[in-house]
């Protein structure tokens, strides 16, 4: 069986670090490692208009914000297929069957959808295409028979209804879809990056992000107002470094070399934590360390992004590329589908001629 990659983003803004070290970096390792035979990057605009459905021209707007931040991090056209969601009209019909296959009980036991249902204020009011989405994902999941989707923790719960959905099609209909695994970052710190004020997790529409594309001064001023320990009023006092945001990007994006160029009177992360516990060290000089290790991750990235600026009609044009490339696959996977199902009723010739038969008698 190929080893198959499908993971994508919603277009509703420019991408940030928390998808950086949740899910991009893997993808571009996973790419140059040369052990998937291939790989699908989705840019889930039809996803995202299920809950911006009266802004149509946020999504509309973040499609080249989307596909500059993957470009700039060095997801590569010739190794990799990205493409437009709503280009490929057969992940649509392919979700239309699957909602047969779920119940509306089992979407509202989702925790995915639950508190993304809470966070956007819907409980009262929930559009059809958001509370289904994760019929969707199946949909674009399956389409594509990925074997592997890199995501961050908070989508297991969207990826195990997945795998619900395909063993129920392969039970009634017979082995068609593909199960897919999961594949989360290995650092754990990187699975829920928490905002910069110290919120739950690092999002666009709390406004309380890191952007990729954003200048080396904007990621300065962002980091030097980050929220840490709030007992560690004075440099003397003891700090406490878990759950202190600081602390966890440093987790996430620092390696002992960071230290030798930037922090040379520490070895590394574990001696800087240990002095930050036991008192004596301030927040600030934390925090330009940090500066120094993300801007040293960020400067090449915003520098293949401005190279890729220079010339966004050929941007498009690697997405049209791939869309096109990604329908030709989903549409075979809907034509084994429809044959599973037995509304292939124009190819079943077999069919076709068991009624002419049967009305000749008749």
């Amino acid at each position: 069986m190929k080893k198959i990659i499908l993971t994508g983003d919603r277009p509703t803004g420019r991408l940030h670090v928390g998808h950086y070290v949740g899910s991009l970096k893997r993808r571009v390792e996973l790419q140059n490692s040369g052990d998937f035979d291939e790989i699908y990057i989705m840019i889930a605009d039809a996803q995202a208009l299920t809950d911006n459905a009266d802004h149509p021209e946020k999504v509309r707007e973040n499609i080249i914000e989307v596909a500059l931040d993957y470009l700039s991090c060095g997801l590569d056209p010739a190794r990799s297929t990205l493409f437009i969601q709503s280009q490929v009209p057969e992940l649509t019909e392919l979700t239309f069957y699957y909602m047969n296959l779920v119940t509306v009980s089992r979407l509202q036991r989702n925790p995915t959808v639950k508190s993304e249902i809470q966070m956007r204020n819907f409980e009262s009011s929930i559009p059809v295409g958001f509370f289904t989405y994760p019929i969707s994902q199946a949909s674009d999941i399956t389409a594509f028979k990925a074997t592997t989707v890199p995501v961050g923790e908070d989508q297991e719960p969207m990826i195990e209804q997945t795998r619900e959905i395909v063993r129920k099609f392969n039970s009634v209909y017979g082995e068609t879809l593909v199960e897919p695994e999961i594949l989360l970052p290995d650092n754990k710190a990187c699975l829920r990056l928490p905002g910069i004020d110290g919120k739950a997790k690092m999002s666009k529409s709390l406004n309380n992000c890191i952007y990729l594309s954003d200048t080396a001064e904007d990621v300065r001023k962002k980091v030097m107002s980050m929220f840490t320990d709030p007992n560690h009023l004075r440099v003397q006092d003891p700090g406490e470094v878990d759950g202190n945001p600081v602390f966890i990007y440093l987790d996430a994006f620092s390696r002992d070399e960071h230290f030798a160029e930037f922090l040379p009177e520490y070895k590394n992360l574990d001696e800087l934590k240990a002095h930050y516990r036991r008192g004596g060290l301030g927040d600030v000089k934390v925090k330009k360390f940090l500066v120094n290790v993300l801007q040293s991750e960020l400067e090449p990235i915003r520098q293949r992004r401005k190279e890729f600026e220079k010339d966004i009609p050929a941007v498009y044009r690697i997405l049209e590329e791939g869309s096109k490339k990604a329908e030709k696959v989903a549409a075979q996977t809907l034509a084994d589908v429809k044959r599973s199902m037995r509304i292939n009723y124009f190819e079943d010739r077999e069919m076709i001629e068991a009624q002419a038969e049967k009305f000749r008698q008749g």
